[in-house]
């Protein structure tokens, strides 16, 4: 069974092991849960992981002290180059876990002809 949650959901908890499979990164907590990242894609957008900053090792071991999800249709994030064409519409999401270890942000884009979702997916298995 699939529920939909709030990267938030982590704070507290610690992973025992991350797995990243292209544009897919599996939580695995010490107790047993499964928490999956990821966009299911459709046929007129594209939804991928842009970057990820920091060493996800950081976060195994550890409890998770800040799990936090922000998004932008409207701004361009600083320091990220342009392509050729300007897509019709446009989503970055970032999110951010941190532990006392270190932290790790993940950059995800998302652009479709504006009928088609953008976001991205995070559920507990």
């Amino acid at each position: 069974m699939l529920e939909d949650v709030g990267i938030d959901v982590l704070v507290g908890k610690v992973l025992e092991s991350i797995e990243r499979h292209e544009d897919e990164i599996f939580f695995n907590t010490e107790e047993g849960e499964r928490f999956h990242m990821y966009h299911s894609q459709d046929c007129c957008e594209s939804v991928s992981i842009d970057d990820l900053c920091g060493d996800l090792e950081d976060l195994i071991g550890s409890p998770i002290i800040r799990a936090e999800e922000r998004s932008s249709d409207e701004d361009w994030p600083k320091g990220v180059e342009r392509g050729e064409y300007e897509p019709e519409s446009y989503t970055w999401t970032f999110y951010e876990l941190a532990t006392n270890k270190g932290s790790v942000t993940i950059r995800w884009f998302g652009e479709s002809n504006g009928y088609y979702s953008e976001r991205v997916d995070f559920e507990r298995i």
